[in-house]
């Protein structure tokens, strides 16, 4: 039994894709999956799977939304290692008077080239900054999420992936939900 940490896309934002956490829950239960565990309310999902892909366990996932609820929500299933990855490989971090509530991190759904930061066109978002490891790219916002063109459909669009974004303090708990279950 794997668990798996599932971020789904797009869901209970400005009322829509509105699924109640319970509801959720309920709908993967039934699936199969095992110790169904949300955090917080934009759809991060822990789940137990006798499947260790975690593309297969996402497909199967965004399948049971959309035969249950009627949705199309994509879904990025990422694993304990994947996370640890984020704290041991962000350079923001290591910059002095880090501020992490400036810190996000885009979960893209298969592993980039690191050729794929020219194809962003970062230089045209600063003073936003952006890098790129593998299936994730740390961004950090000048000003603020909201009101930057460095968002999830930009990134989709340039790299025509599947992305969500986290910000670091999502990041942080959820890495620590993780140690508290193995």
């Amino acid at each position: 039994m794997k668990t798996h940490l599932a971020l789904l896309r797009g869901i209970n934002v400005s009322g829509h894709n509105m699924i109640k956490m319970d509801v959720l829950k309920s709908v993967l239960e039934n699936a199969g999956f095992q110790n169904v565990q949300t955090y917080i309310q934009s759809g991060n999902v822990f789940i137990d799977s006798e499947e260790e892909n975690g593309a297969s366990v996402g497909f199967k996932i965004k399948q049971e939304i959309f035969k249950e609820l009627g949705l199309e929500v994509p879904v990025v299933v990422i694993s304990k290692e994947e996370l640890e990855a984020c704290f041991a490989n962000n350079s923001y971090l290591n910059e002095r008077d880090c501020e992490t509530k400036k810190l996000y991190v885009a979960f893209i759904s298969k592993e980039l080239q690191g050729s794929a930061i020219n194809d962003l066109k970062i230089s045209q978002f600063k003073p936003d900054e952006a890098t790129i490891d593998k299936s994730r790219i740390y961004i950090k916002y000048a000003i603020g999420a909201g009101k930057t063109r460095l968002d999830q459909k930009y990134i989709e669009k340039k790299l025509n992936v599947t992305a969500t974004i986290r910000n670091w303090n999502s990041v942080t708990a959820m890495l620590e939900i993780f140690r508290q279950k193995n």
